[in-house]
């Protein structure tokens, strides 16, 4: 299988956000704050952008891998491709900028 230049963050909190909304309106007395407390979560997590998200995908990719150096380094790109060998070199760039651009 060839390397992939392609990167496709999949988006599904809006939908769980709106499940939760939907369970709060009939929620016993005993379920309502946690419900509340879900739905507050899911929309913060409807709010990142896809280049957030990235970011925070390659930094817990990085960690499982055990990079913990500079992630402005062309040795964040290697560990990366490493962690995901079927990464192209300009999708590992791209994904790293967005690291980068967007901090934990």
């Amino acid at each position: 299988m060839g390397k992939s230049d392609n990167i496709v963050v999949i988006r599904d909190a809006q939908v769980v956000a709106a499940a939760l909304r939907e369970a709060l309106a009939s929620a016993s007395a005993e379920t309502r704050a946690g419900l509340e407390r879900a739905v507050a979560i899911a929309e913060a997590t409807a709010e990142d952008t896809a280049g957030r998200l990235r970011g925070d995908w390659v930094r817990a990719r990085l960690a499982e891998v055990g990079f913990s150096g500079d992630l402005t380094s062309a040795a964040a790109v290697k560990a990366l491709r490493q962690a995901e060998p079927g990464l192209s070199l300009l999708a590992a760039v791209r994904l790293r900028n967005d690291a980068v651009d967007h901090p934990a």
